[in-house]
C-alpha cells in the first residue's frame, strides 16, 4: 500500500535491492522468502521479537534522487504481487514525467505530493474507520489475519509480547487475543511456532507463579495445556483473557455472540496499541463491577468516577471514597468496606449546585432530593465538569411521580386486567387466568393476619423493639432509596428485619425498588400478555403451583395460588429464555408473603437476572457454578472434611438444593427467611458463609460417616432443627422435618447464633474473590455440560446410525463447530435464532444450507466436482423435514450414514430420492412436479372407479356392506397407528427429466474415480436400458391406445441412431469415449416428436427441437452434461414447454436397482464402504492449512519477472 513518505537513512541495512531505476528502488527484507542464510534467519527473528512492521510488509519502494544518501519510503507490500503493481504504476505514470525536471528537490517535492494525494484519495471512504484504531494497531491486526488466515470479521482486541513454552524451551513471540481466538506466533532462527486456540475450547484459565513458569498464564483445553510467560503486564493480559473466555462461555450457554458497543464515548486521543474493542471491554468490566456493587439494572452505564469525600451528618465527619456517575444514578462508596454506601437516583434529585469552597471544604457540590435530603460532596478534582455532566443527565431524566418512600399499598391488579370471555360472553376456559379469582392487593401475610388477635407476649415485644430500632435508623440515616447504608444497617439486618418492614427493605436492598419505580404498569402488561397463553412454562407452573409451601395457610386457598400463578407466568412472559424453572415457585411464594404481586415480580426479576445469574435456566448453570465454588471454599476452609465428603459424594448432592432455594426448602420457614434478609443485603456471600458454618458445626459427626445416606441424614436433621425463637408468626410444620425426625429429638440451633457463627468464622469471604472463583468454575461447568450434551446426543442416535460412538462424537464436534463459527463469522440466519436452550440436546445446534454444503464437501463421499453444491442442496432439502431451512445433528448423521454405511440398495434409494421432489426443486426440473402429479393422480382415479362400482352393487347386501365397512375402518384406524416402514415399492416413479438429472449426477460422481472408464461404460449401458424400459412402460400405461402419429414416432430410432454415431474417435482418448457412451445412451431413447405442424415456421421450430434431441456426441463435452447440456432441455422455457419431454415416460426404483445390478463396476462402486475417519482427519487439517496462508516466495518473483 502507499504510505506517507518518510526519510530512511540506511537504505540497504537489512534489505536487499531487487529492482532499481534512476528515481526508485524496490527492496525485499532479508529473511523473507527462500535463502538469506544466517543473516536472513537473524533478521527474521529480530522482526518477530521486536514486532517490526517489516514482518507484515516485507517489501518496500524507496525514492532516491541523484547521489543523495537520504531515501524516502513511499510504498510497502505484504506480497510480491502487491508491491509489483505499485512499481509498475510508478514506471508507467511517473518515470517519464520525472525525467523532465532539472532540480532534484523539485523531483522529491513532486513525488511526495503525488503519493500524499493518492493516500488522501484512498482514505476518503474509510476515514471514519481509521480514526478508531491507531496505525500501529491496524498493522498488528493485518499481521494477525495474515499469519493465521483469519477472515476480516475476526477482530483483534490486543496483542502482547510473551514466551510460549513448547516443551522445556520458551519461544519468544507475540500472543494475539481476538474476540474468538487466542493466537501465538514465533519465528526464531527460521523455526516457526504457530498456535490457534478457540476461546470456546478453553476449559481452564489460571494465572500462577512457579519456579519453572514464573508469572505465567496456563490455558487448558480438553486435550492440551499451554503455558505463556514473560509478560510485561501479566495482570492486564490475564484480565483480558478472562473477559474473552467469559464471552465465549456465554456464547456456548445461550448463543449470544459478541457485539461491539459503538456508543462508547470517543477517546480524547488515539492511544498507541489500544483498540476500540479493548476500550469497549474495559468499559464493560467497569460497568459490571459498578452494577454489581450498587445492585443496578443491566442497562446502566457508568459515565465516570472520581475520588471525593462525603459529609455524613450521622457521624459528623467526612468519609473518603469514590463518587460514581451514570445515566440514571449518582452513587458513593467509602474506601473502607461497609463504612458507608449511597445510591441517589437522578429521578429523585431536585437541585445540584456548587457550594462555597474553603480550606476545610474544598470544591464542594451539594445535591438535594425531593424527600428533603441533602448530600454534600467535597474534594472533587474537576467540580465544574462533574456538575455539567450531572446536569446533562438530569435533563434526559423523565419526570417521575413515584418517590423513594414506600407506598402502603398498590393499585389492585384486577382493575388493570381485562376479562377474557368466550363467544357467548362466558368466562374463558383458561380458568387459572380468570380475573374473577381473588386478587391480593397487599402481602399475603398481612391479609391473613389482619383478623388475628394481637399478641402481647415477649416475642411480640421483641418484634416491636425491632421495628422501633429501624424507625430510629430511618430518622438518622434516611428512608427509601437514598438511605445511607452503613455498618449499623448491616447489624440491624443480621438481627432480623421485622415482618412489617421486610417487603420494603427487600425491595430497597435488592435494587428492585428502582426498577419498579421506573417501569410503572409493566407487571400488569405482562400479566395481560400471558393471559390465555399455553406454553411449556405455563404447564410446568400449573404442575408446581400446589407444591409451593403447601404447609402455609396462605397457599391453601385460591387467592394465594392465583397470585403465585400470575407472578410466575408474568416472569415467564418477560424472560422466555428462562421461562420457568423448579425452585422458582418456592422462592416466589416466600416473596408473596411479604410483598404485593408487583413487588414480588420485581424481586423475582432481581433474583433471576442479577443476584443469582443463570440459576434458573434450563440447565441451572449458575447453581452448578456456585456448587463448584462451594466445593473450592470447603477445600480451602475445611480441608480434612472436604476429602472425606468428596469420597462420599455429598457436597454436590446437598449444595444444589441449598443454593437454588436459599435454604427455604431444607430449613424451617421462620429461620430460612432470616437468611433471605441477609442475602438481599449482602448477596450470595451470606449463603456460602452459612453453608460452611453448617458443615463446620457437624464436622466431627460427618467424619465418622461411612456412606452418603448417613451424611445426608445428619445434615438434614441439623437443618430441620434450626429454629427462630423470636418469630411472632404461628409455627409452620416443616415437611422435611416430619420425614427425617428420629426417636430422639436433636438439640435446637438458634438461627441467630448460626448466622453470627458464620460471620465470625468465615466473614473474610469477599465478593470479588467469589466472582473470580465463579469464573474458573463457569469454564469447567459449561464445558462439562457441553460434554454431557455430546454424550446425550450420541446415545440418542447411536441405535439409528451405523457410525461408532467415537465417530459420532467427532462428527458432533465438527457439526457444533460449524454452528458456533456462524455466530461470529456470519450466516444467512443468526445463530441465536437457531439455538433454543429449552429444546432437547439433539435440537439445540442446527445448521443452515450454506454450512451443510461446507460439511458435505468436507465429509461426504459423493463428490461431483462443480455439481457437489447442487447435490448437497438436494440432500439438505430432503433432510429438512419441517422445512424451516435448518437441520439438526440427527438429520445430518442420517444423510451421512446412508452414504457411508448403507448397502447398495440403501445408497441407490438415497440417490434416487435426491432426484425427486422435494429434493429436486422446481428450478432444477420444471416439469418434475407436473409429471409426479400425473402419476399420483392415476391411482386415485382407479380407486374412485372401483368404489363407484361397489356403490352400484345389489341392494340386498347393503346391511352386510355397512357392517363390513365398520370393521374395515376400525382395522384401518389400527393400521394408521402402527409405525409404517417405507419400502422400495413406496417410492414414487421418476419421470424423464428427473432421470436425466440422475444421469448427470452419476456422470459427475464417477469423473475422478480410478475405474472411471469402466463406470462410464456401465452407466451408459444402464441408461440405455432404462430409457427403453421407460418407453415400453409407456405403451402399457397408454393401454395400446396410441395415436397414428405415435406409430410414426416409433420408427424414428433407426435413423436417429445413425445420426448419433460418433464421427471419429476424439484425440483426447479414453475420457471422451466414456463421455460418448453416456451421451449416446441418453440420446438413443427418442423423445416423443411433436404433432404435425400447420405452418412452415412451426415446421422450422420443430426441426430445431428435433435437432435438440439428436445432438452429435462428438461435440458434447464433460461440462455440457454437468451444467446445461441440451439433452436436458435447458435451452429455454419455450423448448421445455414443447413436446421434448415425454410426460408418459417413467421408471420405478425397482427397475433402476435391477438395471444397476447387471453391471459389476456399479455394484462394486456402491458396495464400497467409505472411511469417515480419514475424511474427518482431512477436515481437521483443512482448518490448519487455511490458517497458515502461504506468503509470497521467490517462485512468485520468477513468475512475475518472466
Amino acid at each position: 500500500m502507499w504510505i506517507t513518505p518518510e526519510e530512511v537513512l540506511l537504505a540497504n541495512a537489512l534489505w536487499v535491492s531487487e529492482r532499481a531505476n534512476p528515481f526508485f528502488i524496490l527492496q525485499r527484507r532479508k529473511g523473507h522468502g527462500k535463502g538469506g542464510g544466517i543473516t536472513g534467519l537473524l533478521v527474521g527473528t529480530m522482526d518477530v521479537v521486536l514486532d517490526s512492521s517489516a514482518r507484515v510488509a516485507p517489501y518496500r519502494i524507496l525514492h532516491q534522487t541523484g547521489d543523495s544518501q537520504i531515501f524516502c519510503s513511499i510504498a510497502c507490500g505484504s506480497s510480491r504481487k502487491e508491491i509489483t503493481e505499485h512499481w509498475e504504476w510508478l514506471e508507467t505514470n511517473l518515470l517519464q514525467t520525472l525525467s523532465i525536471f532539472d532540480n532534484n528537490e523539485d523531483i522529491t517535492t513532486f513525488v511526495k505530493g503525488k503519493i500524499s494525494g493518492i493516500i488522501a484519495e484512498e482514505n476518503k471512504s474509510k476515514a471514519a474507520l481509521e480514526d478508531e484504531d491507531s496505525g500501529k494497531f491496524r498493522e498488528a491486526e493485518l499481521k494477525m489475519r495474515k499469519l493465521f488466515g483469519m477472515p476480516g470479521e475476526e477482530k483483534l482486541v490486543n496483542y502482547y509480547s510473551c514466551s510460549y513454552w513448547k516443551g522445556r524451551v520458551p519461544r519468544q513471540g507475540w500472543v494475539y487475543l481476538s474476540v474468538n481466538h487466542l493466537c501465538f506466533y514465533s519465528l526464531l532462527l527460521g523455526k516457526e511456532v504457530t498456535l490457534v486456540v478457540q476461546w470456546t475450547e478453553v476449559t481452564r484459565l489460571e494465572k500462577n507463579a512457579t519456579l519453572l513458569f514464573p508469572e505465567s498464564v496456563r490455558v487448558s483445553t480438553r486435550h492440551t495445556e499451554h503455558y505463556f510467560s514473560m509478560f510485561l503486564n501479566v495482570n492486564d493480559t490475564f484480565k483480558l483473557m478472562e473477559q474473552l473466555a467469559t464471552i465465549a462461555m456465554r456464547q456456548l450457554l445461550d448463543n449470544e455472540g459478541f457485539a461491539a458497543d459503538h456508543s462508547l464515548p470517543k477517546a480524547c486521543k488515539t492511544l498507541k496499541n489500544v483498540s476500540a474493542l479493548k476500550r469497549d471491554l474495559d468499559a464493560r468490566a467497569k460497568n459490571e463491577r459498578y452494577r454489581a456493587l450498587f445492585r443496578l439494572t443491566q442497562d446502566e452505564r457508568l459515565d465516570g468516577h472520581t475520588d471525593c469525600t462525603l459529609w455524613t451528618p450521622f457521624a459528623k465527619m467526612h468519609i473518603v471514597g469514590q463518587l460514581f456517575v451514570s445515566n440514571n444514578y449518582i452513587c458513593f462508596c467509602s474506601r473502607e468496606e461497609d463504612l458507608c454506601q449511597l445510591i441517589i437516583p437522578l429521578r429523585e434529585v431536585s437541585i445540584v449546585e456548587k457550594a462555597d469552597s474553603s480550606s476545610v471544604l474544598p470544591c464542594p457540590v451539594s445535591i438535594s432530593t425531593k424527600n428533603k435530603m441533602t448530600f454534600l460532596f467535597a474534594n472533587l478534582k474537576d467540580r465544574d465538569f462533574l456538575v455539567q455532566r450531572i446536569s446533562d443527565f438530569l435533563q434526559r431524566t423523565p419526570e417521575s411521580g413515584h418517590s423513594g418512600s414506600p407506598s402502603p399499598s398498590t393499585t389492585p391488579l384486577s382493575s388493570s386486567l381485562p376479562t377474557p370471555t368466550g363467544a357467548a360472553g362466558e368466562p374463558s376456559q383458561r380458568r387459572h387466568y380468570s380475573p374473577s379469582l381473588p386478587t391480593a392487593t397487599q402481602s399475603l401475610l398481612r391479609i391473613y393476619q389482619k383478623d388475628a388477635p394481637e399478641e402481647h407476649g415477649p416475642k411480640a415485644t421483641k418484634e416491636k423493639m425491632k421495628e422501633e430500632s429501624w424507625n430510629i435508623h430511618f430518622l438518622e440515616f434516611g428512608r427509601g432509596v437514598c438511605m445511607y447504608r452503613t455498618s449499623k444497617t448491616r447489624e440491624l439486618v443480621l438481627n432480623g428485619i421485622p415482618e412489617s418492614l421486610r417487603g420494603e427493605l427487600w425491595l430497597l436492598f435488592s435494587g428492585a425498588q428502582n426498577e419498579m419505580d421506573t417501569h410503572p404498569g409493566y407487571y400488569a402488561e405482562r400479566v395481560e400478555q400471558a393471559m390465555g397463553r399455553c406454553t411449556l412454562a405455563t404447564e410446568e407452573i400449573e404442575r408446581d403451583l400446589h407444591r409451593s409451601m403447601p404447609e402455609h395457610h396462605a397457599f391453601q386457598n385460591e387467592m394465594g395460588i392465583a397470585a403465585l400463578r400470575r407472578v410466575l407466568t408474568a416472569y415467564a412472559c418477560r424472560n422466555p429464555g428462562i421461562g420457568y424453572c423448579q425452585a422458582m415457585n418456592i422462592v416466589t411464594s416466600v416473596l408473596l408473603l411479604y410483598c404485593t404481586e408487583e413487588e414480588a415480580f420485581w424481586l423475582l426479576v432481581a433474583l433471576c437476572e442479577r443476584m443469582l445469574p443463570d440459576y434458573y435456566n434450563t440447565r441451572v448453570v449458575g447453581a452448578l457454578v456456585d456448587q463448584g465454588v462451594f466445593e473450592e471454599l470447603t477445600r480451602a476452609c475445611l480441608p480434612f472434611l472436604y476429602e472425606h465428603m468428596q469420597e462420599l459424594g455429598v457436597i454436590s448432592t446437598i449444595s444444589l438444593s441449598w443454593f437454588l432455594t436459599l435454604f427455604l426448602s431444607v430449613m424451617p420457614f421462620d429461620s430460612a427467611v432470616l437468611l433471605v434478609d441477609c442475602f438481599f443485603y449482602e448477596g450470595i456471600k451470606v449463603i456460602f458463609q452459612v453453608a460452611l458454618a453448617v458443615l463446620h458445626a457437624n464436622m466431627d459427626t460427618l467424619l465418622d460417616c461411612n456412606d452418603e445416606g448417613e451424611a445426608m441424614t445428619i445434615l438434614g436433621r441439623y437443618l430441620d432443627n434450626v429454629v427462630n425463637k423470636q418469630t411472632v408468626s404461628p409455627p409452620i410444620p416443616h415437611l422435611h422435618a416430619l420425614l427425617t425426625s428420629g426417636d430422639e429429638p436433636p438439640p435446637q440451633i438458634d438461627i441467630f447464633q448460626l448466622i453470627k457463627s458464620s460471620c465470625e468464622k468465615f466473614g473474610s469471604l469477599r465478593a470479588d474473590v467469589i466472582e473470580q472463583m465463579r469464573f474458573h468454575q463457569r469454564l469447567k461447568v459449561i464445558q462439562s455440560l457441553e460434554d454431557t450434551a455430546k454424550r446425550s446426543v450420541v446415545r440418542a442416535i447411536m441405535t439409528d446410525s451405523a457410525f461408532s460412538i467415537e465417530e459420532l462424537e467427532e462428527l458432533y464436534v465438527h457439526f457444533k463447530a460449524k454452528h458456533i463459527m456462524s455466530c461470529y463469522w456470519g450466516a444467512s440466519t443468526t445463530a441465536a435464532e437457531r439455538h433454543d436452550p429449552s429444546l432437547p440436546y439433539l435440537e439445540q445446534y442446527r445448521i443452515d444450507l450454506g454450512q451443510f454444503c461446507q460439511l458435505f464437501g468436507a465429509l461426504g463421499t459423493w463428490l461431483c466436482g462443480t455439481h457437489t453444491a447442487t447435490l448437497a442442496a438436494r440432500l439438505f432439502r430432503l433432510l429438512d423435514m419441517n422445512k424451516d431451512g435448518l437441520i439438526n445433528f440427527k438429520e445430518f448423521v442420517t444423510g451421512l450414514s446412508g452414504m457411508y454405511h448403507g448397502d447398495m440398495t440403501e445408497k441407490l434409494k438415497l440417490l434416487y430420492n435426491l432426484h425427486l421432489p422435494p429434493a429436486l426443486c422446481p428450478e432444477e426440473a420444471e416439469s418434475a412436479l407436473e409429471a409426479t402429479q400425473l402419476f399420483t393422480d392415476d391411482t386415485p382415479q382407479g380407486e374412485e372407479v372401483k368404489e363407484a362400482e361397489d356403490a352400484l352393487g345389489s341392494g340386498d347386501a347393503e346391511e352386510k356392506i355397512e357392517v363390513k365397512d365398520y370393521k374395515y375402518y376400525l382395522r384401518m384406524w389400527a393400521m394408521e397407528n402402527e409405525p409404517k416402514k417405507e419400502t422400495i415399492k413406496d417410492l414414487r416413479r421418476m419421470n424423464q427429466e428427473q432421470f436425466i438429472e440422475l444421469c448427470k449426477t452419476l456422470y459427475n460422481m464417477f469423473s475422478e474415480d480410478p475405474l472411471e472408464q469402466e463406470l462410464y461404460h456401465a452407466i451408459a449401458t444402464v441408461a440405455s436400458l432404462l430409457l427403453r424400459i421407460g418407453e415400453v412402460g409407456k405403451k402399457f400405461t397408454n393401454n395400446g391406445a396410441n395415436k397414428p402419429t405415435d406409430t410414426t414416432n416409433a420408427q424414428a430410432p433407426a435413423p436417429a441412431a445413425e445420426l448419433l454415431q460418433p464421427e471419429k474417435e476424439e484425440p483426447n482418448g479414453e475420457s471422451s469415449s466414456g463421455q460418448s457412451l453416456v451421451c449416446r445412451a441418453l440420446a438413443e431413447a427418442q423423445l416423443e416428436t411433436p404433432p404435425q405442424q400447420t405452418s412452415d415456421e412451426e415446421v422450422k421450430d420443430d426441426t430445431s427441437v428435433s435437432s435438440y434431441s439428436m445432438v452429435s456426441t462428438g461435440s458434447l463435452q464433460c461440462e455440457d452434461i454437468a451444467d446445461d447440456t441440451v439433452l436436458i432441455g435447458c435451452a429455454g422455457d419455450q423448448q421445455r414447454r414443447g413436446s421434448i419431454l415425454d410426460g408418459d415416460w417413467s421408471i420405478t426404483f425397482e427397475q433402476v436397482l435391477a438395471s444397476m445390478l447387471t453391471e459389476p463396476p456399479l455394484v462394486d462402486y456402491f458396495e464400497k464402504k467409505g472411511d469417515i475417519q480419514a475424511r474427518m482427519a482431512i477436515c481437521k487439517m483443512q482448518r490448519k492449512v487455511e490458517r497458515q496462508v502461504s506468503l509470497s516466495s521467490d517462485h512468485e518473483l520468477a513468475q512475475l519477472s518472466t
